[in-house]
């Protein structure tokens, strides 16, 4: 199993909490019925009872040993200073403003390093999906390295803006984020896309 959107992951991580949730939920209600009855409960019956809270706990961290590998930027985060970028994006943030060429091209399946700086406050670089849904983010501080490594699997047209609050002045009198960068990155080269 291997996941190549945030997408992709958090559809999967869905559903096996869900299915994870209703586990607990039945244990809760086997608590609850058994405080309820008029008889003690044996002894006999608690060995049922915390061998399936076993089976959660071991459920619970098993799901998190087996899928911690399974996600695409766990791998390439650990191992990045051996990586060479396939594109460095460079750019600032001073006064609120990107100070960046837009829009951003990039080709499918590609290692790109944003090394992105900031010139006064603390910002964000968001990539956003046209859905409202993150691909991917960073913080973005004043006098330090910032810098992200991305593989970008789905083409698209993205958006950035800035993820942490910089401020008032962030915002005009309307509330219009100043930083959004309507398609501000485009990714293509995917299989099976129209030229």
């Amino acid at each position: 199993m291997k996941f190549e959107t945030s997408l992709e992951l958090l559809r999967f991580h869905a559903v096996a909490y869900t299915i994870y949730a209703l586990f607990i939920v039945s244990l809760i209600a086997w608590f609850a019925y058994n405080l309820t009855r008029k008889e003690k409960a044996k002894s006999v019956v608690r060995i049922p009872f915390y061998g399936y809270m076993a089976f959660l706990v071991a459920g619970g961290v098993g799901h998190h040993i087996f899928t911690y590998n399974t996600i695409p930027w766990v791998e390439e985060d650990i191992i990045r200073d051996n990586i060479k970028p396939d594109q460095v994006v460079k750019g600032y943030i001073k006064e609120h403003k990107w100070n960046m060429e837009f829009p951003i091209k990039i080709k499918a399946h590609t290692r790109v390093l944003f090394d992105i700086d900031s010139k006064d406050l603390m910002y964000g670089f968001g990539i956003f999906r046209k859905d409202g849904t993150m691909v991917t983010q960073m913080q973005v501080n004043p006098g330090s390295k910032n810098d992200l490594l991305w593989t970008f699997h789905e083409c698209g047209v993205f958006d950035i803006t800035s993820t942490e609050y910089a401020g008032p002045n962030q915002y005009n009198h309307e509330g219009k984020d100043l930083m959004f960068v309507k398609d501000a990155v485009i990714v293509e080269g995917c299989k099976g896309e129209k030229k």
